[in-house]
């Protein structure tokens, strides 16, 4: 399931070098965000060509020469910290493949490659260059309609990004709880075989009762007055059609749109038709697609992973809609549900007030909250929805339809607003998450990815819909790192302990875990003397510029507060700008 970015050996050979001074090639040189390779060509008849302790000292010797030059973050470290240039493997072509024990910058790893070159058995130093797929999808949608709400504008998900990261869904299935699916060439390739779990032939358009195998919408249309005194007559809405292009759409094939996990496979479920869908049948097929067992119904060949609902009504979380969520839930999937579009709190909404459910409110073209757009607490991030620009593809989800009115007739593509267009998003994304991550990353772990993620919002809210908007490129390459080892100094709630002395550079790092059902996390340090910096994050290693939380007041009083924490280790990096003693930690949950 694990696509993982290709890593790909380039050797650029230099100049003929000078005697006794290896060339060095900066031409690859980046900021890689990983521990640097490089690639380094020893002389012929050298014994660090062939003998592997001969090269260690020489690659120690090098670490020494160069940890002064790197700046304090890099010279200040001792122990088992310390920098170090281990060998990795012999290349094909006789050169040695070299890493670095630490992410470096451009400056620390052209001082490093000195360093290295400066070993007269040492002919040649370059980078081990990070090469990346050419991941733009060439559907002609994608440029003209879509690139706004999957690329990098004010709008986006950002999920252009993480294409470039290699990221496609690969192996992930995917269930569209909804209207089910019709047979459009841009989105067939990707369909598994479903189930349309609608008992009453009234609502199904089935001539008799009861629930078959496919998951094809047959249509949802109603004459006037069907489903109500007064109730409108409306068309087939081919939802789910559309729901499940946002998420897997057929991509790369110069037809239509792109789908966000265009890799993976989507399980369609159809619970919704004529007048909508019953309760009871929603929450069987909320069972199903997690693989659970349904009497009187086939078990599902493909367990979902990830379970997306576009779907809702006008009351609180019932027991049994949650009851199956929870099975869902424990069998592994995450459940992805629409906040609603009634422009009220989410609370009085279902499933979106149910809990272990990621809920996602909407945004439009500019990154405002969409008008339409349920909100409150219960929100946990938002994703664009659109808003519609008059005359313009702009502010609308543009994805795989039917010309159809009543049953499906033809293949088209429209635009379409709402929650139900946001929450596909977030189900792509969390498709490309899971298809990147070393092992499988469970519900609670892809919420608290998910939110510590999110961008902030470039316009703020006027209603609370989240923790920002989801960010694809970064919560690809939080999931892709996830469950490496950290060395922390641990905390228990609410028990000061006293933080070692630091020099000006130097950090230690504190985890804490937080079990499910806290409302606040709270980390302060105090007291002593110096002057310090904290940066928190959930389950990776804090930065400066890539945290979910700071603190960089002048002293030593810092205060980072995380208002509901999802269940997880939390870690928090203190760092000192100047030398600093004697101050104490203490972390909090509420």
């Amino acid at each position: 399931m694990t696509l993982r970015r290709s890593l790909l050996t380039l050797a650029i050979l230099g100049a003929c070098a000078p005697a006794f001074a290896g060339t060095v090639d900066l031409s690859s040189i980046q900021d890689m965000g990983v521990s640097p390779r490089f690639i380094v060509k020893y002389r012929a008849g050298t014994p660090e060509r062939t003998q592997a302790a001969a090269r260690q000292r020489s690659l120690a010797a090098a670490a020494d020469r160069a940890r002064p030059q790197m700046g304090a973050r890099i010279a200040n470290l001792r122990g088992s910290a310390m920098l170090r240039v281990d060998s990795v493997r012999a290349t094909a072509t006789g050169r040695h493949v070299v890493r670095a024990s630490q992410k470096l910058d451009r400056s620390q790893a052209e001082a490093l490659m000195r360093a290295i070159a400066s070993d007269p058995n040492v002919e040649s130093v370059s980078v081990d260059a990070l090469m990346h797929p050419t991941a733009m999808p060439n559907d002609p949608m994608l440029a003209t309609h879509q690139i706004w709400h999957y690329g990098t504008g004010a709008g986006g998900a950002r999920v252009t990004n993480a294409w470039n990261a290699g990221a496609t869904g690969a192996g992930v299935v995917v269930s569209v709880i909804d209207t089910g699916v019709t047979h459009h060439a841009d989105l067939e390739g990707n369909l598994l075989e479903g189930y349309d779990f609608i008992t009453d032939h009234e609502v199904s358009g089935r001539a008799t009762d009861g629930r078959v195998k496919g998951g094809w919408d047959l249509g949802d249309y109603t004459a006037a007055g069907e489903c109500g005194a007064g109730s409108p007559k409306g068309d087939s809405s081919w939802h789910g059609t559309h729901v499940s292009g946002t998420i897997a759409e057929v991509t790369n094939n110069s037809l239509g749109g792109a789908g966000i996990a265009y890799n993976a496979k989507i399980v369609p479920v159809r619970v919704l038709g004529h007048c909508g869908g019953y309760t009871s049948d929603i929450n069987d097929a909320i069972v199903w697609a997690a693989g659970g067992h349904i009497d009187g119904v086939e078990d599902n060949p493909y367990p979902a992973e990830v379970i997306s609902m576009s779907l809702g009504g006008n009351h609180a979380c019932d027991a049994d809609t949650q009851r199956s969520i929870d099975i869902a839930v424990a069998r592994g999937a995450t459940v992805v549900v629409a906040a609603g579009n009634d422009n009220e709190d989410v609370a009085t909404h279902s499933p979106g007030s149910c809990a272990r459910v990621i809920t996602v409110g909407a945004t439009g073209y500019s990154g405002q909250r969409a008008g339409y757009s349920n909100y409150g607490s219960g929100v946990e991030i938002s994703a664009p929805g659109g808003a519609g620009v008059e005359g313009s593809p702009n502010g609308y989800i543009w994805s795989t339809h039917n010309t159809g009115t009543t049953v499906p007739v033809g293949d088209r593509y429209v635009g379409m607003t709402g929650t139900s267009m946001a929450t596909p998003h977030v189900s792509g994304i969390v498709a490309l998450m899971q298809s990147v991550a070393p092992q499988p990353l469970t519900p609670a772990q892809v919420e608290g990815l998910l939110t510590s993620s999110a961008r902030p919002f470039p316009v703020k809210p006027d209603r609370p819909i989240g923790a920002g908007i989801v960010d694809a490129g970064a919560a690809v390459e939080r999931a892709r790192t996830f469950g490496q080892p950290i060395q922390a100094v641990p905390l228990t709630d609410g028990i000061a302990s006293s933080m070692p002395p630091l020099a000006a550079g130097q950090s230690v790092i504190y985890g804490i875990d937080v079990p499910d059902g806290k409302t606040r996390l709270e980390f302060t340090s105090y007291g002593g003397r110096g002057t310090l910096a904290a940066y928190a994050n959930y389950e990776t290693e804090p930065m400066a510029g890539a945290n979910i939380g700071s603190s960089v007041r002048p002293g030593t009083n810092q205060v980072i507060t995380i208002a509901s924490p999802p269940k997880g280790r939390y870690y928090i990096k203190v760092t000192a700008t100047a030398d600093a003693a004697g101050v104490l930690v203490r972390a909090r949950l509420y």
